[in-house]
C-alpha cells in the first residue's frame, strides 16, 4: 500500500542532480526564533558551472514557496518536473553558468531532500506535528551555515523572488559582509494583513482534512492532498489576475469556456487540476510550515523596525516588481527602493500573469538579473 509520504522525496529515493549537506550550526546545532533547537540540518542542494579559485564567483540563488533545489535542468529521475528557472541560469543565460558558480539550496521546512517535517526526527519517527516553528531568519540561518560548509565566503550575488526574495533580503540586512550585490523580485520587508489572511486561509484548508491527523499522517494510506488540493486552489488564486481569468475562462473568452463542463466551470477545472497537481509532489506540512515562516517575515523584528533596518543596508540592491501583482503589489516593491540606500529606482516586469511573473517573463527577469549581477 502507498503510503501518505510517498508523494514528495524521502531518503533512499533517486537523488537525481541534489547533493546533501548535514550541518550543525557550527557544532551548537541551530537556535530558531520560535524558541526551538535542531541539533543539525540536513541541505539539499543542487549546483551549475565552477567556483574559481579565489571562490568569488558564487551566485545564491532562492526558490519560492513550493520550489525546491531543482531551478534548472530537465525533469528525469529525482525530479518530476523541469527545473522552475529554465531560461534564466544556465550557459550564456542571465545567471551565466559559464562564468559563475551556482548554488540553490532546499529550504528549511521543505520537503525535497532539506530537513522539514516529513523528515526522521532523532527517535527514528517522521517530526511530523512536532517540527517546529521556522522563520526566514531561520531559513537563513541554514543558508549561512551551508555558504561555511561550501567554501564560501561572501556571495558574488543572492537572487530570489516571492519567498526567495524575503530571503535575498534578510541575507543582506542580518549578513552584509557576506553578500556582493542582492536581487529582490515581489517580495515585501514584511508579511501584510493581505498576505497573511490568504495564507491563514489555506493552512486551514489543509488542517480542516478529515486525513490530516493532526500532522502525524506520515505512515497513513492517504495524506490531506484535498485540503492541500484546495489550499493551492487558493493560492493560484491570488498568484494570477482577474484579466487573466476572464481572457482564458471568462463568459467572452473563445469557444464560450465559461460555460458548465460536467458540472464544472472551466475556471474551477483549472483551479482544481493546479491544486491536484501540487498534492501530487508537496508534502502539506511544508506547505504549512513555509506559509507561516512567510507570514512572520518581518525585517525589521528586532532591529528597530523596517524603516531603520532598511536604511541600514549598504549592499547594493535591485528591487524588481510585477506590474500585475496583486498578492505582493508594487508598492511594497517601490517602498524597498525609496528606502534601501544603494537600491536606486524600482525595475517593473510587464506582465498580465500577476506574481507569477517572477518566473513565467524569463526574458524580463533575466534582463534585470543580469545587468543586476554585472561587476
Amino acid at each position: 500500500m502507498t503510503n501518505a509520504s510517498s508523494v514528495f522525496w524521502r531518503a533512499g529515493d533517486e537523488p537525481g542532480r541534489r547533493q546533501f549537506a548535514t550541518l550543525t550550526g557550527g557544532g551548537g546545532g541551530f537556535a530558531l526564533e520560535g524558541g526551538a533547537h535542531l541539533d543539525s540540518v540536513t541541505v539539499a542542494y543542487e549546483t551549475w558551472g565552477s567556483l574559481n579559485a579565489s571562490g568569488s564567483n558564487a551566485v545564491l540563488v532562492l526558490h519560492a514557496l513550493t520550489g525546491d533545489s531543482h531551478a534548472a535542468g530537465e525533469a528525469g529521475p529525482g525530479h518530476l518536473t523541469p527545473g522552475w528557472w529554465e531560461g534564466v541560469i544556465g550557459p550564456g543565460l542571465a545567471i551565466d553558468t559559464e562564468r559563475f558558480h551556482v548554488v540553490c539550496p532546499n529550504v528549511l521546512g521543505g520537503c525535497q531532500g532539506t530537513t522539514g517535517p516529513s523528515s526522521v526526527a532523532p527517535d527514528g519517527r517522521p517530526f511530523g506535528s512536532r517540527f517546529p516553528v521556522i522563520t526566514i531568519r531561520d531559513q537563513v540561518a541554514v543558508e549561512v551555515a551551508l555558504s561555511d560548509h561550501l567554501g564560501i565566503a561572501k556571495w558574488a550575488g543572492v537572487v530570489g523572488g516571492s519567498m526567495g526574495g524575503m530571503r535575498a533580503l534578510e541575507w543582506v540586512v542580518g549578513h552584509p559582509s557576506r553578500v556582493a550585490r542582492a536581487v529582490v523580485i515581489a517580495a515585501g520587508a514584511a508579511g501584510t494583513a493581505d498576505q497573511i489572511a490568504l495564507c491563514s486561509l489555506q493552512v486551514r484548508a489543509i488542517r480542516a482534512d478529515p486525513f490530516f491527523a493532526g500532522g502525524d499522517y506520515y505512515d497513513q494510506p492517504h495524506g490531506p492532498r484535498d485540503g492541500l488540493s484546495i489550499a493551492r486552489g487558493i493560492g493560484q488564486f491570488s498568484y494570477r489576475t482577474w484579466t487573466e481569468f476572464e481572457t482564458r475562462f471568462g463568459r467572452e473568452a473563445q469557444d464560450d469556456n465559461a460555460v458548465l463542463e460536467r458540472g464544472r466551470y472551466a475556471i474551477e477545472s483549472y483551479l482544481g487540476y493546479q491544486g491536484d497537481k501540487l498534492a501530487a509532489r508537496f508534502d502539506p506540512n511544508s506547505y504549512i510550515v513555509l506559509s507561516e515562516a512567510m507570514n512572520h517575515h518581518d525585517v525589521g523584528r528586532g532591529r528597530g523596525g523596517v524603516v531603520a533596518a532598511l536604511k541600514n543596508i549598504r549592499t547594493p540592491v535591485t528591487v524588481a516588481g510585477i506590474t500585475s501583482d496583486r498578492l505582493y503589489p508594487r508598492e511594497l516593491q517601490e517602498e524597498l527602493a525609496r528606502l534601501i540606500p544603494r537600491a536606486g529606482r524600482m525595475q517593473c516586469v510587464s506582465s498580465p500573469a500577476g506574481h507569477d511573473g517572477f518566473l513565467l517573463e524569463t526574458e524580463q527577469v533575466g534582463a534585470i538579473v543580469r545587468t543586476a549581477l554585472q561587476d
